[in-house]
């Protein structure tokens, strides 16, 4: 039995971390694209890609946390798989243009794979409880 005062971490509020994580993501990749992309070393077309990806995340997060009212399995399994192939497309532009990172650049991409692997566990983990509202 949980206490009354103890935060609990439902599906709902999964897609609200989701959804606000890839929008601190969009916004950070369009920083480094616009401002800091030399400091990081990564192309401007792997940040552009990712970013991208990180906004339909964002939007596909957010609508499920506003409207969706049941059958929300299926719907994080679905962003669970695609976290988990971002993840996949953040580490092979970290294989591919590794002579150019840059150690900040190195440090944020690892970083941010660890953060969403770990969504992804959390995401996976929940789909398997029985349905909570």
């Amino acid at each position: 039995m949980q206490s009354a005062g103890k935060w609990r971490l439902t599906p709902r509020r999964l897609f609200l971390l989701d959804g606000l994580g890839a929008c601190v993501t969009a916004v950070v990749l369009t920083a480094m694209l616009i401002l800091f992309q030399k400091a990081v070393g990564m192309p401007q077309f792997a940040l552009k890609v990712l970013s991208f990806c990180a906004v339909v995340f964002a939007v596909y997060s957010l609508s499920c946390f506003f409207f969706l009212k049941k059958n929300w399995q299926t719907f994080l399994k679905i962003i669970a798989v695609a976290n988990f192939l971002y993840c996949c497309l953040t580490t092979f532009f970290v294989i591919f243009y590794f002579e150019g990172l840059t150690v900040l650049g190195l440090c944020y991409f690892l970083f941010e794979i660890t953060i969403i692997l770990s969504l992804v566990f959390l995401e996976i983990k929940s789909t398997n409880k029985p349905i909570e509202k």
